[in-house]
This record gives structure tokens, C-alpha cells and sequence, in this order.
């Protein structure tokens, strides 16, 4: 196959205060943490709660509308692509990074919604 599909679909909840900032080039970026969690019942009958987190980063004119727009606990919905990077650390280790590349995404409860 020559071609792969790297596409992402996330539904879950802004863990932190949205980080915005702008590149050299004047590109908008915003970068957030975005909490997925599913619940089961284990083999013991104990419930479960697991949360995956997320490294999201958004461009743009959607990067502005996360800044204007987007609060911690927010839900929202994310498409996007995996994207991973890597670095070396302080001792010269080298790490990697993985995170959500955002090209759509969509809101999930109205400015109304929150009391």
C-alpha cells in the first residue's frame, strides 16, 4: 500500500488552560491536554474508571478559536492526526512525543450549558 490513513477521532475533556502563542512565521498555535476516560467492570466485579490524556495542538484560525473560546473541563470533540517527535533531554536521552495534530474539532456544550 503507498499511501496509510493516520486519522484520529477524540471525544473528551479540556484538562487544562488552553497555551496559545505565535510561531516566528506569525503562525497561531494552541496547545491543550484533552482527558478521554471509559468506564468497565473487572473480572473481580470492581468498577473501573481509566483516563488516556491527550498532547492536542491546533493551528491557525482554529487555534484562535480555542483561545477565545475553550476552558478548562470543556468537552469537545477532536479530529485530527497522530504526530510523533523526538528530542533530546537535558542528560542528552533522547525522548519522544506523541501527540494529536488537530484538524477539525467541534464544541460540545454551549456557553449556556454552563451554570
Amino acid at each position: 500500500m503507498k499511501n496509510g490513513i493516520n486519522k484520529v477521532t477524540l471525544v473528551g475533556n479540556v484538562g487544562e488552560v488552553p497555551r496559545f502563542n505565535q510561531l516566528e512565521n506569525k503562525q497561531a498555535v494552541a496547545h491543550f491536554s484533552l482527558a478521554t476516560s471509559e468506564e468497565y467492570t473487572d473480572k473481580e466485579g470492581k468498577e473501573v474508571k481509566k483516563t488516556e490524556w491527550h498532547k492536542i495542538t491546533v493551528f491557525n484560525k482554529r487555534a484562535e478559536l480555542i483561545k477565545n473560546y475553550v476552558k478548562k473541563g470543556d468537552p469537545i470533540y477532536v479530529e485530527g492526526k497522530i504526530q510523533t517527535s523526538s528530542y533530546e533531554d537535558k542528560e542528552g536521552v533522547k525522548r519522544f512525543s506523541t501527540e494529536i495534530i488537530c484538524d477539525n474539532f467541534m464544541f460540545l456544550s454551549s456557553r449556556n450549558d454552563k451554570a
